[in-house]
């Protein structure tokens, strides 16, 4: 039996395709962990926290040292200034991060505009809530946002926008003109944005120009209406801790609190010790990350498109799309379902990021499927001569 607030949310696709991975021993370019640990030191960082006894439960809103930590990160690379008694807290993970923001800032009935395709614990955190969602979508092979389209999503029960920039699954950074286009409607109709952006040191570009991540909540009149998410995890590799934290005005944070306090109340101690360390003594390792996801990015891409794959190269995150249609296919699922046999790899559908209701037939993700490139470059070179040599038309 289901209760009325899960009915209708499918099982994560991750967990899915990673049972997949592990029953074919193929190789799981489907989730998105690096299969490399983050730097050594933050490890004996966290280490040595334990040694020293932290151990016990700490401070609900965080640890205060990593509070401090979070708040000179956001100075330090966005100019932003914040109070860390008041206006940062910790999370168990940007996943809780986000599960707090819904279920603290959204009423039944109350609507919320997300971009589409989108990661999964939207859905089911809107739902959860109580709220109604509003998907704009962002359409291949471009994947930019489409301003009129998040106009036209908007009506006088919306209470929120939940953006995602670098964008999960599709690898775009929003500009600060498509920001400044959020901005101005989030201003028009006195909205909260709630902001995910954990993938904000992980940006690459085109030769000669760098893509840099933009926080909205530096653009005019929305430091007051923004609650901005990101974690420890993708920015250091260590997606396992679940150290995530949400920044922004007072009262936004408190709400987040409020219901952050009943799901997990705290979040590991001596985890929360080494995230501090990493942030302030090892600032410059994302920096070192990016670049060598940007060479794994293009040794897949590269590869995804010898073998006959129409590549969207994305512009931040781990992942890249592909679409599948050149090679007679029209299911994402079918297709990942089929290519641990015939290649020895697994990737995800990007069905499960669009509304669960649409109809095949005018799905705009059908076709989509997406790939992780956060593995050792040895790695992505073993799956990308499994897909050169496999036939991966349709049958």
């Amino acid at each position: 039996m289901t209760v009325s607030r899960l009915r209708g949310i499918p099982p994560t696709i991750f967990t899915e395709m990673s049972a997949l991975a592990a029953a074919t021993g193929a190789i799981n370019l489907g989730q998105g962990f690096p299969d490399a640990d983050g730097p050594a030191e933050v490890i004996e960082q966290a280490a040595a926290a334990m040694r020293a006894g932290a151990n016990q439960y700490a401070p609900g809103p965080g640890v205060p040292a990593l509070r401090e930590a979070i708040a000179r990160h956001q100075h330090r690379h966005y100019g932003i200034v914040l109070d860390p008694a008041t206006q940062v807290v910790v999370t168990t993970g940007a996943t809780e991060a986000i599960a707090a923001a819904m279920l603290g800032l959204v009423e039944p009935g109350d609507e919320v505009v997300l971009l589409e395709p989108y990661y999964d614990s939207y859905l089911a955190m809107i739902q959860m809530a109580g709220g109604v969602r509003r998907p704009v979508t962002l359409r291949a092979p471009g994947f930019r946002l489409d301003v009129e389209a998040l106009r036209s999503a908007v009506s006088e029960r919306t209470r929120l926008i939940l953006l995602n920039t670098p964008h999960n699954p599709t690898g775009t950074v929003l500009t600060r003109d498509e920001l400044a286009a959020v901005a101005q409607v989030a201003i028009e109709h006195d909205l909260i944005v709630v902001t995910d952006e954990v993938y904000e040191h992980l940006t690459f570009g085109v030769p000669g120009h760098q893509i840099v991540h933009c926080p909205i909540s530096t653009l005019p009149g929305m430091a007051e209406r923004t609650l901005t998410l990101s974690s420890l995890g993708k920015s250091y590799s260590f997606t396992g801790w679940k150290i995530g934290w949400a920044t922004g005005p007072a009262h936004l944070v408190t709400a987040l609190l409020g219901a952050k306090q009943w799901l997990t109340f705290t979040s590991g101690a001596p985890l929360q010790v080494a995230a501090a360390w990493a942030l302030d003594s090892a600032p410059d390792w994302p920096i070192e990350l990016a670049a060598s996801l940007h060479e794994r990015r293009d040794l897949l891409c590269a590869g995804l498109s010898r073998a006959g794959l129409d590549v969207t190269v994305p512009q931040g995150t781990y992942f890249a799309t592909t679409d599948i249609s050149a090679l007679g296919w029209s299911d994402g699922d079918a297709f990942c379902r089929a290519l641990p046999e015939r290649a020895g790899v697994v990737a995800v559908p990007t069905q499960g990021f669009y509304e669960p209701d649409r109809p095949d037939h005018d799905h705009p993700g059908r076709q989509l499927v997406r790939w992780a490139f956060c593995k050792r470059p040895e790695v992505l070179e073993e799956a990308v001569e499994g897909l050169a040599g496999a036939d991966l038309a349709a049958q």
